[in-house]
């Protein structure tokens, strides 16, 4: 008859390392130790393959050790980038991630928050779809920490945390940079009007023009969707309607593989017949023929930045919420020209 092995309980530690149940349990808890202690206790658990309840610990101490993250899309490339540098740093501080996806849905985006406060998780990490915040009020009225990632909602500055870019400013520097080379019929494919993250890279665009007197033109703004579909349908609406059109600036990842996709079918060259700024570099810029100048967001900083300030937030609960800002930078590639024709550029 084959034997059952009974699970290491925190006695056996005890046992194995000569020290007090009570002295294991704080180790178990996060409490420091002396270095000699910690490596005897790490070295008993190695052997005895003891597992922690982290369930039943977590009611213990009021503290689930998750991280609920609500995002609008798991499929956009941007968003599972960050993905990976949060859980990354969050796992190495014995947390995980719990990731509920909206799908771009402000009424499921709701519901997830409620889901994820039945699930007790010390906080919450947010790409909203929802511009007001109101769906976030439950977990704030809980005193969960909540962090805002990439988007700014007003009327919640001091309530919560967030990790922007700098969007106004590196729009700025690539239509400039399109500037600086004689364009003048720039052409821009913008995101929904109601994200933050839209309106402004759509004021870097206007920055640029007004800071070199080139007049606004409104028919050269599309509104896109942030999706490759609404980069694909912004181009061939841009160049249906300005024919004189020397360059283009997608706003987002998405929309700049979309672009790109529909001058290639179109037979219109890059940058030859059209100069093009791409935006987030995650490879596309290496694979394009020819290589795009391309906006590239800090991705790992974004991610790296949003798990240390929610862990920041848990260990010191009475800290004010804050914003950092973090700078986006303009690669240089091979998809920028002078224009074709100057009379086109007046």
């Amino acid at each position: 008859m084959r034997s059952i092995t009974m699970p290491a309980t925190l006695k056996d530690i005890a046992k194995e390392t000569g020290l007090s149940t009570a002295t294991i349990s704080k180790y178990l808890n996060g409490a420091k130790l002396r270095e000699k202690n910690r490596i005897a206790i790490e070295q008993a658990i190695r052997k005895l393959d003891y597992t922690v309840n982290e369930y039943a610990r977590g009611f213990k101490l009021n503290r689930s050790h998750i991280i609920g993250v609500i995002i609008p899309d798991l499929n956009n490339l941007f968003i599972t980038n960050i993905l990976v540098q949060m859980e990354t740093l969050l796992r190495e501080h014995d947390y995980s991630i719990m990731i509920c996806d909206c799908h771009t849905d402000a009424a499921l985006e709701r519901e997830l928050v409620h889901f994820l406060l039945g699930r007790m998780v010390d906080g919450i990490i947010n790409m909203p779809v929802c511009t007001t915040g109101e769906h976030l009020k439950p977990a704030l009225s809980k005193k969960v920490p909540v962090l805002v990632l990439d988007r700014m909602i007003s009327g919640l500055e001091g309530k919560i945390d967030n990790i922007l870019i700098d969007n106004t400013c590196i729009a700025r520097k690539a239509v400039q940079s399109l500037i600086d080379q004689g364009h003048r019929q720039i052409g821009l494919i913008s995101g929904p009007t109601d994200y933050s993250t839209s309106r402004e890279r759509l004021e870097g665009y206007r920055q640029a023009l007004a800071s070199s007197k080139i007049p606004l033109n409104d028919s050269l703004i599309v509104c896109g969707d942030f999706t490759l579909e609404g980069g694909y349908e912004g181009i061939c609406r841009l160049l249906k309607g300005n024919p004189n059109m020397t360059a283009v600036f997608p706003t987002n990842y998405d929309m700049t593989l979309g672009a790109f996709i529909a001058l290639k079918e179109q037979n219109i060259r890059i940058p030859e017949d059209i100069s093009f700024i791409g935006f987030d570099d995650m490879g596309l810029a290496r694979v394009t023929h020819p290589p795009l100048t391309i906006v590239a967001q800090p991705l790992e900083q974004l991610g790296i930045y949003a798990a240390k300030r929610i862990l920041s937030r848990l260990e010191n609960p009475e800290d004010v919420p804050i914003s950092i800002t973090l700078s986006a930078s303009l690669k240089p590639g091979s998809s920028i020209g002078v224009p074709r024709h100057a009379e086109m550029s007046d």
